[in-house]
């Protein structure tokens, strides 16, 4: 068995527990994320959904609005799971993918009401934490 060390000295990618149930009721149930989201808060994914949605249908401030509660909840799953503030989240493990959606549509929805630093500061923060989901992202 071969062990990865962190040659740089910086801390561990930090990966986010999975949440089947709600990935359940997302995809075989077909749940809207309105209701994932309701019954399970902490789900990023569901939130990112709700912002990208609103964001689309013209609802700018709704869309921050669901960012932001998806960032924060995600931010506390992400302290939860060791994180200390800094170093990798990775977009290739799936359930950090809806934290990096939030951080995403929260720089975008920032850049729209002209929060012009909290833009440019998530946007950082993104690629500072997944370079991948920075570029897969940042359209």
């Amino acid at each position: 068995m071969t062990t990865h060390q962190n040659l740089l000295g910086g801390p561990e990618p930090t990966h986010l527990p999975e949440n089947e149930a709600a990935y359940r009721l997302l995809g075989e149930e077909s749940r809207p994320p309105a209701e994932v989201a309701a019954q399970h808060p902490t789900f990023s994914l569901a939130w990112a959904m709700l912002a990208d949605d609103a964001f689309e249908a013209g609802r700018v401030v709704e869309s921050y609005a669901y960012a932001r509660t998806g960032y924060h909840r995600g931010l506390d799953s992400l302290r939860r799971a060791g994180w200390k503030g800094h170093g990798p989240i990775p977009w290739d493990h799936r359930a950090n993918r809806g934290f990096l959606r939030c951080l995403a549509a929260l720089a975008r929805a920032a850049g729209e009401i002209n929060e012009k630093d909290e833009t440019e500061r998530c946007w950082q923060f993104l690629k500072d934490s997944s370079a991948e989901a920075y570029e897969e992202l940042k359209r």
